[in-house]
């Protein structure tokens, strides 16, 4: 089978899917899988890198390849070339993360091309992505969640969106743009100068923001797998040297620590998972998907957090290593991820779209 690992993309998370890439195209099983490397690069264009391992090692711009695109064509199913040549594809492994990637719009891509692809679909990586409303629909079914405030088109007007947020919040908060990932774009805020500048930068990634108030929190995740009928990892937790887990804290060396499994007793354990895979499901995911949990340090109460449907993928990635240490390794882990795609493929082929 061959399957098209794209990567790159349109996103401020672009060279981190890089690694990502890396390391599932290691991992697919040779003696079942073909590995395509497709690279998104940052304006958009995609291509079939001539030299894989500089790219992901240096970056797609530059690099020498072929252009290709992928034609919303059920009756074509492949990737048609520059030159004319037509690339077949049986399966869309996306490892891109942020926009463009893990928000809908290439799944629904692949939906219009008839084309089986790994992890969630349109509307579940939507929700997922967008966190205003993502935390609606927790809302909706009545899951802990931290307070929130969420302001739309204020980019302009950076005083009315700092006494929109105050008569929501008290001090102190994170601000994040609703609609990206791995911290870009995010700050905390203890008064409102901070609150103004945070605002400012985070309207520079986004239409509309998010502001939370900031607890005092443990970050736990859980990686979880399935469709109908989702299993959760065992629990895992992130340590900072910061008070909360910005970019610097996520990708620099010796900010971090990941402890697996995270040391929490069977019942708050199980809480946390149980709690994971129910967000999960509320928001109509399938394939596969990382959920973070936080754990108030003072009443020791679980608050759901952002769910990450195409969550890091590189072999220090939390969700494979979590993964790992539940008793599944990389190989047969990406295999059941390729056959829950083809699964949800089948499923949706069966449905009638014609009376």
């Amino acid at each position: 089978m061959r399957v098209a690992v794209i990567f790159g993309g349109r996103s401020a998370e672009h060279e981190i899917s890089l690694g990502s890439a890396d390391f599932v195209m290691r991992s697919l099983d040779p003696s079942k899988y073909e590995p395509l490397p497709v690279g998104i690069l940052p304006d958009g264009r995609w291509m079939v890198p001539e030299d894989v391992e500089a790219v992901l090692s240096g970056g797609l711009e530059g690099a020498a390849g072929e252009a290709v695109f992928l034609p919303p064509d059920p009756a074509q199913r492949c990737l048609l070339c520059e030159s004319g040549e037509r690339l077949p594809i049986d399966f869309a492994f996306p490892v891109l993360h942020g926009t463009f990637g893990e928000d809908g719009a290439i799944q629904g891509l692949f939906e219009m091309a008839d084309m089986p692809y790994a992890g969630g679909g349109v509307l579940g990586s939507a929700l997922g992505m967008d966190k205003e409303l993502m935390k609606d629909a927790y809302a909706a079914h009545g899951l802990p969640q931290a307070e929130f405030v969420a302001v739309r088109d204020a980019g302009g007007d950076i005083g009315g969106a700092v006494r929109t947020v105050e008569a929501g919040l008290d001090y102190p908060m994170i601000v994040k743009p609703a609609n990206l990932g791995s911290s870009v774009g995010m700050s905390s805020a203890r008064g409102q100068g901070e609150l103004a500048e945070a605002l400012r930068l985070a309207f520079r990634y986004d239409r509309k923001v998010v502001v939370e108030k900031l607890l005092d929190i443990r970050n736990l995740e859980v990686a979880i797998l399935g469709n109908e009928r989702p299993q959760a990892s065992v629990v895992g937790e992130v340590t900072s040297a910061k008070d909360w887990l910005d970019f610097e804290a996520k990708y620099a060396d010796g900010m971090s620590e990941i402890l697996i499994p995270a040391p929490l007793d069977e019942v708050t354990g199980e809480e946390v998972r149980t709690l994971a895979l129910e967000a999960y499901q509320i928001l109509d995911c399938s394939g596969f998907a990382r959920m973070d949990v936080l754990l108030e340090r003072g009443t020791g109460k679980p608050y759901v957090s952002e769910i990450n449907t195409l969550p890091g993928m590189s072999e220090h990635s939390t969700f494979p290593l979590l993964w790992k240490a539940s008793g599944l390794e990389a190989r047969e882990l990406f295999d059941r991820i390729i056959q829950l795609g083809l699964e949800r493929f089948a499923q949706r082929r069966a449905l009638l779209t014609r009376r």
